[in-house]
Formats: C-alpha cells, structure tokens, sequence
C-alpha cells in the first residue's frame, strides 16, 4: 500500500507539471491578421444608393419647449434659429451643480415667456426667457428625508407645471408663483422627466414602471411593470404619447405601447442585441427619448440596436446594429443620432439606409486618450445641426453633408441637448448654469 501511495503521488507531481516538458516544440503559428469573432467593431458607413439630396421639411419657429423632447411624440422636425452665428444674451445659477452621487440630467422647459429649471438637488427656479431675470425659487426636497437620489424633470401642460425628483415624489406647481399643488409618493425615484398628455402625468421609475397619475390632484390611475434590472446607465427616460398610445422604454432593453386610458399592453419589443459581449454593451437601457413620426416608432438601445417600429402593430419596420443613449431626431425623411462610437449619423428615417456618417472627437486629450467626451443631441435648427459635449462646446453640423460648420465655446461642460424656444438657444451645464443663446 505503501509503494501504491507513492506511485499516486508520483503521478500527481507528473500531471502538475508543465505538459510542454515532455511535448515536441508547438507548431509555428498560422500567418495572417488575428480577428477576434467576439468583437463588434463593424464602422458604420454610407450605403450604396443612399447618396440623393437630402430635403429637409421648412423651418418652424415655435414659442415654447413644455415638455422633455419638446412635445409628446418627441417630433419636432425643424425649429427655427435664425441668424448664422449665436451670442449669449444671458445666464443664470440653478443651484447645486451635478457630481458623481448625483449627475445632472434634467432639461429645463419653456412656456408662457418663461424658462423653468431644476438643478440637481431638486430645487425648481423660473426666469424671464427674454432677459434671464429670476422669477421664483421652490425647494422641492420633503421635509423628512436626507439628499434624495438622483434625477427628475420638468414638464409644463395646461396651466400646471410638474416635476419628478430624486425623492420619488411627484410634484404640481403653480407656474405664476411656484407654489405646490398637490404631492404624490412614487414606490421609487422617477429619474427622467414626466410626459403629460389629456390630463395624465406619465411617469417612469428606476424599477422599469409606468404610472399614470392624474393632473388634477395626483392620484394614480394606472401602472405597468416591465422587467426590473439590477444594473442601469446613470440618468432616466421618458414616455412618449400619441393619440391614445403611450411609449414606454425601459432599462431592460423593452418597449412597450400601452393604452393610455387603463395601462392595457398595445405590443411589445426588445430594443437590444445579444452580439455584443463587453461589459457596458450589456447594459440595455434605452435612455434616449422614443420619437413618434408618421405612424413610425423609432428608438435606440445602448445594446446596440436602432430601430423604426410600426406605432400599430408594433411590426420592426427595419433595423440597423447601432447602439446609443441619445434621442434621435426625426425631419421628415431622415433621422440623425449620435452613436456610442461616437459618431453622428444620418439615417433615412423609411428604410434605415445610412446618408452619411461624421466621426465625433472621442476624448479632450487624444494622445494620452484621457478626459472622455459625452456628446449629447442632436436638435435640428435651421440649417445646422447642434450638439453638445461634457468637453464645453457646442458644435454646428451640417444637415445636408454632415460637415463641420461652427464651434462655439461654452463655460462648463454640458450633458443634456439644447432646446431652442422663440429663437433663443438654451442650455444647461453641468455644474447648474443655465445659459441662453441668440
């Protein structure tokens, strides 16, 4: 037995070492460039036959900016913005500035001659949108809670401004004075900014669910639940409306259309893909705003998915494997995005076929490849395409080409797009100044 133990242990030590002692010299490696079949880093190029004059619909000068991608359907087409070169007119101090506990996300609104905004601490503040004057000041933080979460947002309907905040309450104000109207406690924090359409304040939490709540006082009227996740992309979406239709994108990658009278499940489909195999790719948030055009849904998923939707039967009209956390922008024929790769992109809104592709600046320092660029946008002004970046620029693009045209210098970095109301650019930076353009 002893002998046999010895042997055991023998062969053990044997089967440790390294097998190559003992194996012939590996063979030499197969010539040829190494390709992993696991990465996705197909560039995005212009296809064949998509090269036709873009025509883009007339330029709509619009009074006001109510709600978060400007209108329910999130379609706005073409705002006006005259004038070749933009100059600030003014600035004002929301308060508390954005940080890595809580980044800064919430887009002001415009209505009625005014500019509602709500820094990050969910403190609401109103100005005169034509000299920047200071109307009113609201915290909206409970009495009996600590810092809150992060994220909220504003939208204004019918006499009535709303917000959501990070203390996952929402909120009606009077936009003469700010005073509270009625309060509503939400089972979590809603980190976008509500959609109000026909007297419903619409709402989506950071458990992936729905709310309907009423207008008039607050009181829920309907939820859905999508699928919860337990890891999600800083900031929040939200819900878009089309007649009785109600959009709604979550973290998990779903999107569904829901009755916008009791909650009842229209369709549903999955914006993402399953190819990508890094550790951000499988995140599959849709954090830009879904936009309503024509009977079409279009919607991108940071799991890298671009999608038109039939609005009806909830039918993919087409497709392409295009990851983003932006809100496409829709002018008639063409949709433009700003892509993860980063690139801007534009799109033939019908068919999915790509026009042309502008590779944006990843990083402020690119030889040392520090300082990473978040490009937020785009909006469609007149004939330039703007966006903004965390770097502290606004940069003009052209619709037609997707050339370079301008580059103005901003004093802070910015993360959420511009908005344009009565031909004033208005933008907000990430430490809480809230800067008008004309």
């Amino acid at each position: 037995m002893r002998r046999l133990a010895v042997i055991a242990a023998a062969c053990g030590l044997l089967a440790a070492c390294d097998s190559s002692i003992f194996a012939d010299s590996p063979p030499p490696p197969l010539p040829g460039k190494r390709i992993s079949v696991l990465a996705h880093s197909k560039a995005l190029e212009a296809d064949t036959g998509a090269g036709s004059p873009i025509i883009l619909p007339d330029p709509e000068k619009i009074a006001s900016w109510p709600q978060a991608g400007g209108v329910p359907t999130h379609d706005l087409h073409r705002v006006l913005l005259a004038g070749s070169s933009l100059h600030m007119v003014w600035s004002a101090d929301l308060g508390t500035g954005g940080d890595k506990r809580r980044p800064y996300f919430s887009q002001p609104v415009v209505a009625d001659g005014k500019v509602f905004a709500m820094d990050a601490a969910s403190t609401v503040s109103a100005y005169r949108l034509s000299d920047g004057e200071r109307l009113w000041r609201v915290d909206l933080t409970p009495d009996d809670v600590g810092d809150g979460s992060f994220g909220g947002g504003l939208a204004y309907d019918d006499g009535k401004l709303f917000a959501t905040t990070g203390f996952a309450q929402a909120v009606a104000l009077d936009p003469a004075q700010g005073k509270i109207l009625w309060r509503h406690n939400l089972s979590a924090p809603a980190p976008g900014a509500p959609t109000v359409h026909a007297g419903r304040v619409l709402l989506i939490t950071v458990d992936n669910e729905t709310k309907a709540l009423s207008a008039d006082d607050g009181h829920e009227l309907w939820h859905h639940n999508g699928m919860s996740e337990m890891a999600m992309m800083v900031g929040g979406t939200s819900p878009a409306v089309e007649g009785n239709t109600v959009l709604a994108p979550y973290t998990s990658g779903e999107l569904f259309a829901l009755r916008i009278e009791n909650g009842t499940v229209q369709w549903s489909e999955m914006v993402s893909s399953i190819r990508r195999t890094d550790q951000v790719a499988e995140l599959t948030d849709i954090r830009g705003l879904p936009v309503v055009d024509h009977g079409r849904v279009y919607a991108a998923g940071n799991a890298d998915i671009v999608a038109a939707i039939d609005l009806r039967t909830g039918r993919r009209i087409w497709d392409r494997d295009v990851g983003s956390i932006q809100t496409p922008w829709v002018a008639g024929d063409y949709m433009y995005l700003i892509t993860n790769a980063p690139d801007l992109v534009c799109f033939d809104a019908t068919s999915g076929k790509v026009h042309w592709v502008t590779s944006l600046p990843t990083w402020e320092d690119e030889k040392d490849k520090e300082g990473r660029i978040i490009w937020s946008g785009p909006i469609l002004a007149s004939d330039r395409l703007i966006l903004t970046s965390s770097a502290g620029k606004a940069v003009s693009f052209s619709p037609y080409t997707g050339a370079k045209i301008g580059e103005e210098e901003l004093p802070g970095g910015v993360s959420i797009p511009p908005i344009v109301a009565d031909g004033t650019l208005i933008l907000v930076t990430r430490d809480a100044k809230l800067l008008a353009y004309r």
